[in-house]
């Protein structure tokens, strides 16, 4: 198979290898040179979500990558997003829109229809652009998982594309991982297989060059490039959550979000995560929620099973104190609906029907409907004592809230949304994003407690990651090799 310019694919030894960051980088490196690139993963597994402006549902990686290539996303960029709900099960959504609920075996034989959407939103793609940046989903030697492949070499060879498959060396066991990986490939997808890259490595390269001679010796394929470990690196993860805080010598505001077992569009924080002045928190099972002085509720896939997840946490108790003290509380999503009275699911839509009394700190009532609520959306916040501020985010929910009043905190294009409650205390909010603006920010942290904000440009801070790793590839990798048709446009920096 010769290499080609229309498509390149990226897959990994592992899950968290880098993948997600290698195709972001790569599809803003061939934007800088002119050359017209879009992004693609046939399947996502992930609740990290974006809408698009068609109002589709996509994986938030795939939005990242189009930012990266300097275009709109589209839902042919991820036809296929799965979203669990269940240790065995998720929604199914194709093209954008939710198409059902299905377990893992159910979703094993329909693998085969999938293929179908899967092959025509790639087709588009093609069409449209000079080449696309195809990521991987985990590994592609996972034994089990071959039949009916959608998502690594069963779509690689379907497309009939080139591979490229990274590993990451912070984990340990890299030669292992490569070497094994390849090995379990049959002999025509071993044949994409056009090189290897090596992520996140600390220390003298050359104490690495015996192992990297051993590899291209023993496969036959080429080290294309050594990628540094970038400290400090702001992207958004595909799926799970980061901790990681930017240094700071003072932080004033402690903020504390309980991580519910289907937490959904966590990405939501990153902004909290990097600003200067916030202490960000996240509690897991088990543990207490430490003092705070803004507790969140984020979003989740199964509403009514994370409020019963959080009241055996005793977490309810723990917020009911923190209210008592004087604490503010948020919702976003999810959260927002069990801060109202009743959350209600007569038709089973995130498991079994019924209904669920919520935290009652907001005169709302949260009803389930099948057809699930997808915008980008604008408007205004305005917190008490505070002038309105320009505010803009999307909304992913099967929930219709009843009880929002008309002079609600946010008033977007479409209506009012969200509520104050406890004297004004209490703030909930459908609006995921709502961090990323630095005045709308600066509002919720003055209503949490903030005086002098300093709150850094989201936007720009995303940006400075995109380029950081593609100023690291155009280093480090021998792009040349990839693509000689566009050879004389890359160079190996000295």
């Amino acid at each position: 198979m010769q290499l080609t310019t229309q498509a390149l694919m990226v897959q990994g030894t592992t899950s968290d290898a880098g993948k997600s960051v290698l195709a972001a980088g790569l599809c803003r490196v061939l934007a800088r040179k002119g050359i017209k690139v879009a992004p693609f993963k046939s399947q996502n597994m992930a609740l990290n979500s974006a809408v698009t402006k068609g109002g589709g549902e996509i994986g938030r990686a795939q939005a990242v990558q189009a930012q990266a290539c300097c275009i709109e996303p589209t839902v042919h960029m991820n036809p296929v997003l799965l979203k669990p709900n269940t240790d065995i099960g998720a929604q199914v959504i194709v093209q954008g829109k939710a198409l059902a609920d299905m377990d893992a075996v159910g979703y094993h034989g329909y693998k085969k229809v999938v293929m179908g959407p899967v092959m025509e939103s790639f087709g588009l793609l093609q069409s449209e652009f000079q080449t696309v940046i195809v990521e991987g989903a985990g590994s592609p030697a996972e034994i089990n998982l071959r039949e009916n492949d959608v998502a690594n070499m069963g779509f690689a060879e379907k497309a009939d594309i080139p591979v490229i498959i990274i590993a990451d060396i912070d984990r340990g066991g890299v030669f292992a991982h490569l070497y094994g990986t390849l090995v379990l490939l049959s002999e025509s997808e071993q044949a994409r297989v056009k090189g290897f890259v090596i992520n996140r490595f600390r220390g003298d390269i050359k104490l690495l060059e015996s192992g990297l001679d051993w590899l291209e010796e023993k496969t036959g394929k080429p080290v294309l490039g050594v990628l540094p470990y970038l400290h400090g690196l702001m992207l958004e993860a595909e799926d799970a959550i980061n901790v990681q805080q930017v240094e700071a010598a003072e932080r004033q505001l402690n903020v504390v979000v309980p991580v519910f077992t289907r937490v959904s569009n966590h990405t939501d924080f990153d902004p909290l995560r990097m600003h200067p002045q916030v202490n960000l928190q996240f509690v897991g099972k088990g543990e207490p929620m430490p003092p705070a002085d803004l507790i969140i509720l984020p979003g989740t896939k199964s509403v009514r099973s994370d409020l019963a997840f959080l009241r055996e946490q005793g977490w309810d108790k723990q917020i009911a104190r923190h209210i008592r003290l004087g604490g503010k509380l948020m919702g976003i999503c999810g959260g927002y609906q069990m801060l109202g009275e009743h959350i209600a699911d007569p038709h089973g839509i995130e498991g079994e029907a019924g209904e669920s009394q919520a935290l009652g700190y907001l005169q709302t009532a949260t009803v389930l409907e099948p057809e699930k609520q997808l915008k980008q959306t604008t408007g205004q916040l305005q917190l008490p004592g505070q002038e309105p501020v320009a505010v803009r985010g999307y909304e992913i929910h099967a929930g219709v809230t009843q009880g929002v009043s008309a002079d609600a905190p946010v008033q977007l294009v479409d209506g009012p949304d969200g509520q104050l409650g406890i004297d004004n205390q209490v703030f909930g909010t459908y609006l995921h994003g709502i961090f990323e603006q630095k005045d709308a920010c600066d509002a919720i942290l003055r209503w949490a407690g903030l005086e002098a904000t300093q709150t850094p440009d989201f936007d720009q801070m995303r940006e400075q990651g995109i380029d950081r790793v593609a100023d690291t590839i155009e280093q480090h990798m021998d792009l040349a090799k990839l693509w000689p048709e566009w050879a004389d446009k890359f160079a190996m920096a000295e």
